[in-house]
Parts: structure tokens; sequence; C-alpha cells
């Protein structure tokens, strides 16, 4: 008698993007290892603990981790539902910031034991925000009004608020972010040049009207006007990187971090992995940063409708641009500006919020339209050997199927 064998192929839902998964953990563990040894000198002069950071940031990773895989099985649905109240809790707490913050800058917030910085969620709200408004089917996108004013708003007042902190990069990036899913949206290009023009003047008479950020912008230009002082960072960070050469000084043998360097553990800390790795490896690592930008772009053209693929493309902008700003700064080739490097530099808040849209980008892959593995055959069993038929059946073809009648 003949025997049908029929290996049901796994859902797509139980299927994450491997490549992506893997590039993520590799960064995340190269980032570790870095503020390890960035930051054990800085943690012993201000705790009297070498491991203080990367103990915390340990643990802040496991904490990312774990809401990365819980994350990474929720329905991406679910965000359509709490995109708005996510958005108006967030800039409730960012004015509680500006109210009730005691630091000088403005950026945490403190409940019993614990503080974060509202503006990390804040750039999350934005990105849910702005993809359940620009994947509207009712939504105009291409008419100025609902396409590219109101939108503006919604990342805007973000922005703003992060601004007054003040947090200058961190309000530049929100606002990038909120342009890039502007434009991935489908909205007319050469209306959004009004807004640029008045963003251009806004920022002109800003500068002109700030004498930091006047001498911020000469010191960039020409560090050594101001060795001791304004271009301090901006010439260790050059003496760090150019003291690595293509292969460095070795893991742990940076002699900048010793000091030297302001805040290695934190904004300058890929001046310290250049300096003991060297600039080949720091190629590597920008090459890894690179593919998941490009693997994340993959997976919002591959993912299942549109408020998901912008979801995928805002965390992966946010990604992107602020990597750029931090490798620019710490090469010299923009102000020096407080914003970190994703996956290394230490921070709780960062590091955790990172991981969870990691999870979303991981989640979203599982319903995206991509190549896997080919499936296996079916194949029917006969007595004089295997016989090949078909393909694993689709949804259509994995119907009841009536035996096989045997003939004479």
């Amino acid at each position: 008698m003949e025997q049908t064998s029929l290996r049901p192929r796994s859902k797509r839902m139980t299927s994450v993007d491997l490549p992506f998964l893997v590039a993520v953990l590799l960064l995340l563990a190269i980032g570790l290892a870095t503020l390890y040894s960035a930051g054990f000198a800085k943690a012993l002069q201000e705790t009297g603990n070498s491991y203080h950071y990367i103990l915390r940031q340990g643990a802040f990773a496991l904490v990312g981790l774990v809401g990365m895989i819980v994350i990474s099985f929720f329905p991406y649905k679910l965000y359509k539902k709490i995109a708005v109240p996510f958005y108006g809790v967030c800039m409730v707490l960012l004015v509680a910031v500006l109210l009730l913050s005691k630091d000088t800058e403005r950026r945490w917030l403190y409940l019993g034991g614990f503080q974060f910085q509202p503006s990390e969620f804040a750039k999350v709200a934005v990105i849910l925000f702005l993809a359940l408004y620009l994947s509207n089917e009712k939504l105009r996108v291409r008419k100025f009004w609902k396409g590219i004013v109101i939108p503006s708003c919604i990342f805007g007042l973000c922005a703003g608020l992060v601004g007054i902190e003040p947090h200058l990069s961190g309000a530049i990036l929100i606002a990038g972010v909120g342009l890039v899913m502007i434009v991935a949206a489908g909205a007319n290009v050469m209306q959004m040049l009004p807004i640029g023009i008045a963003a251009v003047i806004g920022g002109v008479a800003l500068y002109l009207s700030k004498e930091y950020m006047q001498l911020r912008v000469a010191t960039w230009l020409n560090p050594e006007l101001d060795p001791s002082n304004a271009g301090y960072q901006a010439l260790q960070s050059f003496y760090a990187i150019g003291s690595g050469g293509l292969t460095g000084v070795g893991f742990g043998e940076s002699r900048q971090k010793y000091l030297y360097l302001p805040e290695p553990q934190n904004d300058f800390i890929f001046s310290v992995f250049c300096e003991e790795m060297g600039w080949i490896a720091a190629v590597v690592v920008l090459g890894l940063f690179a593919f998941v930008v490009v693997r994340g772009l993959y997976i919002a053209t591959k993912a299942p409708d549109k408020f998901s693929s912008l979801i995928v493309v805002g965390i992966i902008t946010r990604l992107a641009v602020q990597t750029l700003f931090n490798v620019a700064v710490v090469s010299g080739a923009f102000p020096v500006t407080g914003i970190s490097l994703p996956f290394f530099s230490y921070g709780g808040t960062a590091l955790i919020v990172l991981l969870g849209e990691m999870g979303i980008v991981l989640q979203i892959s599982r319903y995206a339209d991509i190549e896997r593995d080919p499936p296996p055959k079916l194949s029917r069993r006969k007595e004089g050997g295997e016989e090949e038929i078909s393909d694993i059946p689709t949804e259509k073809t994995n119907r009841k199927r009536k035996p096989i009648e045997k003939r004479g």
C-alpha cells in the first residue's frame, strides 16, 4: 500500500531574521567588551570599583535581551493601539523633566532609587505615532497640510521639548528620523522645501544668538585655538585614534582612557576602540553597523503592510543617524556634541530601549516576505523506491487529501 509522508512547513511567525539577529548580538558583545576596557579607569576614579560600568551595563544588557526576546513575539499590530497613549505619556514625562529634574541639563527623572531618560522612550513613541498616522489609508500623504505639516508637528513637539533640556543632538536626531519617515511614506519632497528653508533660517538665527555655539563651531574647525578647554575633547580623541594605527596598541592597552580622554565610557568610546583595536577593526565594526542598517531596510521593504514598514524605517534610521553622528564627532567631521554610540556607550535606558527596538524589528521580520531556505520535498513511498512528487503544499493545497486508491 502506498503512503504519502507530509512534513508541514513551519509557520512564518516562528522564525525571525537570523542574519539581523546575529549582527545585533555581535555588536552588543563587542560593545560590552569595549566598555569594559574603556571604562575601568574612569570607574575606578569615580566609584572605587573598576568593574562598576561593565557590571551595570551587563545587567542592563541582560534586561534588554530578555525584553528583545519577549517583544519579538508580540503581534506588531498591538502598537497601533498603544501608539497614541504612549506618545502622550512620553510628552508628559518630557515636560516633567523640565519641571522636576535637579540636573543642570535636565535629562533625567528619578523614581525611588531608579533614574531614566524619558527622551529615549520618546524617540520610540514618535516612530510609532508617525507610523500609525502616515499609514492611514484615508490620509492623502502628498497633500502639504496632512502629509507634511501635521506629521512635522508630531515629531517637532518632541524635538522641541528635548532641545529645551538642552539636548540639541537628540532633538536633531528626532527631527531627522521624522523627516525620513515622511519621505518614506510617499510625501511630496518638493513641498518640504518651505519647512527646510525655515529650519535653516531658524538654525542660523539660533547659532548667531548663542555664543557657546559659535565657539563650538570655531574650535571644531580649529581645535588648537583652545587646546586646554573648548578644543580639548576633540584633540584627545584625535590622539587616541591616531595612536591606534592599522592594528591598534592591543586590547586594554589604551593610554588616552587614563583620564586624558573625557567620557571614554560614553560619547568617546569609539576613540578608545580605534586606539586599542586599530583602524582595520574599526572598519569591520562600522561594516557590522552598515549590515544591520541594510538588512533592516530590506526587512522594511518586505514588511506585510505600510505601518510595520514605517516602524522599521524609523528604528533603522534612528540607529544609522545616531551611529553616523557619534563617529563623525569623534573623528572631527562634526562639532563635539553629546551623542552616544549604539551598543557601545554606557547607559542603561538607552541600551534597554535600543534592544527593545531591535525586538520590534525582529518581530516584524517574522511576517516579512523574506526568502528562507528552500522547503523540503514531498515524497511518495512505493515498494520499488521513492518518487518525488511536489514541494511542500501551500495553505490551499494543504487541505485534507483523499486517500490514494490502489488500482486493480
